[in-house]
C-alpha cells in the first residue's frame, strides 16, 4: 500500500540472504566490463569489512543478485557501504552525480 513503511529487516548471525538491487529508474548500473570489475572489487572489500561469504552472484545490466551469508547481523550496514562505495566509483568514472542504485534494496531471508 502507498505510504506504508517497510517492515523491519530481520538480521542475525549466520543468516543467508538473497539480495537484489536495481539501478535507479531501472537504468544500467554497469556500462562495460570495467564497471563490473569495480563492482566485484567493492563486493570483495565489503566481504573483508563484514565477514560476509558470497555463495552466488549474477550481474545483470540494470541490477544484481547476491546470495550472501552473514556471520554477523550486519546485512544492512554492509549493503549501505557496498552500494554507496560502488555508486561513488561509478559516478567518478562516468562523471555523473546522484544515486546509481535504487533504494530500498530487496532481500529475502533464505
Amino acid at each position: 500500500m502507498a505510504g506504508m513503511a517497510r517492515g523491519i529487516r530481520i538480521q542475525y548471525a549466520g543468516a543467508f540472504y538473497h539480495v537484489m538491487a536495481r539501478g535507479n529508474r531501472r537504468e544500467r548500473i554497469y556500462r562495460d566490463d570495467a564497471d563490473r570489475s569495480f563492482f566485484c572489487e567493492a563486493l570483495g572489500e565489503a566481504c573483508e569489512r563484514t565477514g560476509w561469504r558470497v555463495h552466488a552472484w549474477v550481474l545483470m545490466g540494470n541490477h544484481y543478485h547476491l546470495m550472501v551469508e552473514t556471520p554477523g547481523a550486519n546485512l544492512v550496514d554492509g549493503m549501505k557501504w557496498l552500494q554507496n562505495t560502488y555508486t561513488r566509483r561509478f559516478n567518478n568514472r562516468h562523471r555523473l552525480w546522484g544515486p546509481a542504485l535504487w533504494r530500498p534494496l530487496q532481500s529475502d531471508l533464505e
